[in-house]
Order: C-alpha cells, then structure tokens, then sequence
C-alpha cells in the first residue's frame, strides 16, 4: 500500500446575474418614527449574507450607523420585485437597487433635517454616527432621530425612497445573434493538495490555496467565510455527495442524513484565500460578491489532483474510492502524472 501524493489546478470565471428581462431587482426603504431604517426586499438570504451586505450598503448610503439599519425580506407578494436569489446576483442587482432606495430617502432625511435647520439641503451633510450638521458648522446641527420625528408628526412627511436597478439590453450581432448575458464576471484560481491510497482508493484532501477576485469586498470577513464555506460544498460535491444512487436502482441510495454521506468538521483542511479587490464600475461599491465560484472551481481542481496523484481520470461524480481504485486497476497501478 503507498499513499501518493498530488496537486491539481482549477480557474474559472463566473458570470454575475443575467441580462433575461434586463434581470431587476427592487428595494423600499423607509425610516420609522425614532429615525430607524427599514430595507424592504424580496430577495432571500439563503445563508449568504444578503441582509447583511444590503444593510451595510444602506447604511453607507443614507449615512447613518449600521446599528439603525434593518432588513426584511419579505415574499413576493408584499415585498418589492426580485428575480430571486440565483446566478450570483445578490450583492450586485439588489446591493444597486437598495443604493438607489437608499439615496432617495436621504434626500428626503435632508430636506426633512434643511427645514428644522433652516438651511438649504445642499448645505448638509451625515457624519455617519447618528447626526445631521451643516458643512463647516459641526455645532449647528440635528439628530437623524429628531429629524424623523418632525417628519413624521411636525412636517407630515415620510422619509423613504424606491429603487431599481435593471441591466441595460443587450446589443445583439444581427448576423450571428451573440450577445452579453451578463453585466460583470468575478474569477478564481484554486490549487488542492490531496492524497490517494492506492490500496483502498480513498482520497483525503490536506490544504486548499485559493485566489479569489470579487470587486470589492464589502465585508471582508463574511467574504472570507463564504469562500471557506463554498469550498468545502464544492469537496463535498467532488468526493462525497450525490444525488444518485450507486447501483442498482434507487431503493440503493441514501434515505436520509444518516446515510447521506458528506464530510463534517473534523474533514475540513487549512484553506488558504488571497482575495484581490478590483472594483467593478456597475457595481454596489465596487462589490461583485463570491456567490457560486466559491464552490464551482473545487470540482475540478479535485479531479486534477487525483489525476496527478494516481493517473486517473474520473468523469463521474462523486469520486468515490471505488471509482479511483477501479481507474488504479484497469491502469495497472497508481501512474502518478505532471500536471504542469
């Protein structure tokens, strides 16, 4: 038995949303009476961070603190419209729709704040802590809370804005009928290191190295995690989960999370990012998000590494120790081969 060792290579660039019925995404944000914020959405959070990274962009925009921001996603039937949660779309549409809710009810916050100051509009700024002044006169100033309460009883105004943000239609070759489905593409490289038993076909995974670029990280930290996370969906994926039964029909496969085979938190490895910030013009400052690439590369760059490793192709996934040990057999043996 000798266990061998091997590297395999991936890359991929990834397309932001779609251009399918310009592909809109919609954001209501309104105060409440004690100067609060609330984003309205119809996009989900499926565990990526979409409340989150909008009440971050919400915040950033009205100029208040991040504490005073709160998301609702709601549904399709009383939130505003979203194409859902799918292709890696979420920071980029709806993070420009909440920018643009954002803003308008800002402007509604300083003409609120203008009156009880008795200054122009244009004469105000946020100092992102809670407080309205005038430009070069931080004492004269008033609270984002009392500016909402006069709103709200004194002038009879609702400080609150809409947004939308639609992808431009396509230009379409009238000859070829190519054109752009997407607005932006985010990209990755991955390097896995592995180890195959040539006796028993298994595989264990020992480090990941990855280098994502994602426009702008927003939150870095979150970004971090999610690329960990997709990461290990992406193995996951590669060496252990399947949708399919073995052999021979259904009744063969698994019936539920006792069975369903998946690594758990003793299998993760040391993983390795190098996140390269190139901010995207069309983007919500500049971010374009992980979403998909997190986990898409790691497929084949598994497969490269086992290839390397023993010399076998698997084009079939899960890759099981069955399957590399019938490639090791039919090969004659583990053939380790150059990847580079």
């Amino acid at each position: 038995m000798t266990v061998h060792k091997g590297r395999g290579f991936a890359c991929i660039n990834y397309p932001i949303g779609m251009n399918l019925g310009g592909d809109p995404s919609q954001a209501l944000v309104h105060s409440t009476p004690d100067g609060k914020f609330m984003v309205s959405l119809s996009a989900i959070d499926l565990g990526q961070g979409m409340k989150s990274v909008t009440r971050q962009i919400a915040a950033e925009t009205l100029g208040v603190p991040v504490a005073d921001v709160y998301v609702d996603t709601a549904d399709s039937d009383t939130g505003p419209h979203d194409m859902g949660s799918f292709a890696s779309r979420g920071t980029h549409r709806v993070g420009n729709a909440v920018i643009r809710a954002a803003a308008e009810a800002r402007a509604a916050m300083m003409e609120a704040a203008a009156e009880e100051l008795e200054v122009n509009p244009a004469d105000l700024d946020t100092d992102g802590e809670g407080n309205i002044h005038v430009k070069g006169a931080p004492g004269r100033s008033i609270t984002v809370a009392d500016t909402a309460i006069a709103a709200q009883f004194k002038q009879g105004k609702t400080l609150s804005g809409r947004g939308i943000f639609l992808i431009p239609t396509s230009e379409v070759d009238a000859d070829t009928g190519e054109m752009t489905p997407v607005s932006c593409f985010a990209h990755a490289a991955v390097v896995v290191d592995l180890e195959v038993d040539d006796e028993t076909g298994e595989v264990t995974v020992s480090e990941v190295n990855s280098a994502y670029e994602v426009g702008r990280a927003l939150n870095p930290k979150m970004v971090e995690q999610q690329l960990i996370g997709g990461a290990w969906m992406g193995i996951s994926h590669a060496l252990y989960e399947t949708t399919e039964p073995y052999y021979p029909n259904r009744s063969h496969g698994p019936q539920d999370y006792n069975t369903y085979l998946m690594p758990g938190p003793g299998d993760v490895v040391p993983h390795h990012i190098a996140v390269l910030e190139r901010p995207a013009e069309d983007a919500p400052f500049g971010g374009k998000g992980p979403g998909e690439m997190c986990a898409n590369p790691l497929l084949p760059a598994v497969a490269n590494a086992i290839y390397n490793a023993v010399g076998v192709r698997c084009d079939t996934l899960p890759i099981t120790p069955e399957k590399v040990l019938r490639g090791i057999q039919a090969n004659g043996g583990a053939q380790p081969r150059e990847m580079f």
